[in-house]
């Protein structure tokens, strides 16, 4: 192999991210990302939600540089560490404590689709039922089980085996926005001729990320940890791209004050983007006998590392607050610049998670040019929701005022040029 077209071509062609940004990356900082030619991208994808703290964030480096110069343990199962126990001392006690959450931790393999089986399976085996619920719109991973808690059809598909266990309800937003979900929900569990079988579990995402940045109300969330409560059903929150901080909440049910009985957490936990998930559990559903859930990397030292200054990175910079403010400069912006191309567009979100609505303009091509557009000026950008029609905002929460509006500037003059162009 000699060219880069050979290279790449040697790649399975279930690749993905590289069609919508074709170039070869080699370094990146803070919100940027730079290429082999010397070009400079304002990240506003963050890795799908896995750099939350920037890219190579110094705070962060320096703790994983330090531990790998220092010959630290890099991998250990789930023997026990000093990184994994400064870690788990961290988490309780600058996390969970303040919040008055009373969790064990759990660490699955590197992935959240792990920690979502693990929470679906733990589920089961407390309650001794099979079903799940779900939610149309959700998104819970691509392994057989989490996939089959995950809604859209294009990722249901590869499957190619039943995908059972589990039921989907309607989440309370587009068309189902006036409709009562949770009367439906009740009733589906209070009828015994619903020909559905009482759960185990519901798991949901309190803000829909890849379901195109549908934001539950609080007040549906709230009715949502009732019915369990008297259903006996566990709730599982899946906080996996919507966790971190990333709403301005460390966890973005906090919003509701709901207390979930296990909580999914991957992507940004490990504060580097370096691969970890971990499933919340409340102690008395912690029945696992040793090694009945497990992975090879579910002791990955650096991610400890890493995760251990991430959370010290957020308290020390009150992350919280600054993403609240940044939120409300992100919308006020989309709506007095993008919204005003025309009543089509919606925008959704919270924090530092938005998405712009694109759905009713009428061409199912414009958000796929809207983000070409934005690539050739220096911005990287995605897509979310039914048949990809919704721009998601993903920034890292570090993201500067002046980075941000330049980002925003950028996706102002896509959205007016292409909504021109295709209409």
């Amino acid at each position: 192999m000699k060219t880069k077209e050979e290279i790449r071509n040697y790649e399975s062609e279930v690749k993905s991210y590289c069609r919508k940004y074709p170039t070869t990356f080699v370094t990146s900082k803070g919100s940027y990302i730079y290429d082999e030619d010397g070009n400079k991208y304002l990240d506003f994808l963050a890795g799908a939600g896995a750099l939350n703290y920037g890219h190579n964030n110094e705070e962060i480096k320096k703790k994983i540089v330090d531990y790998v110069l220092n010959d630290g343990i890099m991998h250990s199962l789930d023997m026990y560490t000093e990184a994994k126990e400064e870690f788990i001392k961290t988490f309780k006690e600058l996390i969970l404590e303040p919040r008055k959450l009373d969790y064990k931790i759990q660490f699955c393999g590197p992935t959240g689709t792990n920690a979502v089986e693990a929470a679906m399976k733990l589920a089961r085996k407390n309650k001794k039922r099979t079903n799940i619920i779900a939610f149309s719109g959700a998104f819970h991973g691509m392994t057989l089980g989490s996939i089959a808690a995950t809604s859209d059809a294009y990722s249901r598909n590869g499957a190619y085996v039943p995908l059972t266990n589990v039921t989907h309800m309607p989440y309370p937003v587009g068309c189902n926005a006036d409709f009562d979900t949770l009367k439906y929900l009740e009733n589906v569990l209070n009828d015994d001729h619903s020909g559905i079988d009482k759960p185990a579990a519901i798991i949901l995402e309190t803000i829909q990320a890849e379901g195109g940045i549908n934001v539950a109300p609080v007040e549906w969330l709230q009715g949502l940890e009732r019915i369990c409560r008297e259903h006996d059903i566990l709730l599982i929150a899946d906080e996996i791209q919507v966790g971190n901080s990333r709403t301005g909440y460390y966890f973005s049910f906090e919003r509701a004050g709901i207390n979930p009985d296990m909580v999914v957490l991957s992507k940004s936990i490990s504060g580097y983007g370096l691969p970890m998930a971990i499933l919340l559990l409340k102690p008395e559903l912690d029945l696992w006998k040793p090694a009945e859930h497990n992975g090879t990397f579910r002791g990955c030292n650096l991610s400890f590392v890493g995760a251990t200054a991430g959370i010290n990175y957020n308290i020390e910079h009150n992350l919280n607050d600054n993403v609240k403010e940044k939120g409300k400069l992100v919308e006020e912006y989309i709506k007095n610049n993008i919204l005003t191309i025309s009543n089509d567009l919606e925008l959704r979100g919270m924090g530092l998670i938005w998405g712009i609505d694109f759905s009713k303009a009428g061409n199912d091509e414009i958000v796929k040019e809207i983000i070409h557009y934005c690539f050739d000026r220096g911005l990287i950008i995605e897509a979310a929701g039914r048949k990809d029609l919704v721009l998601k905002l993903l920034p890292p929460l570090t993201i500067t005022t002046e980075e941000l509006l330049q980002g925003l500037d950028i996706i102002n003059e896509a959205s007016h040029k292409v909504y021109k162009k295709v209409k």
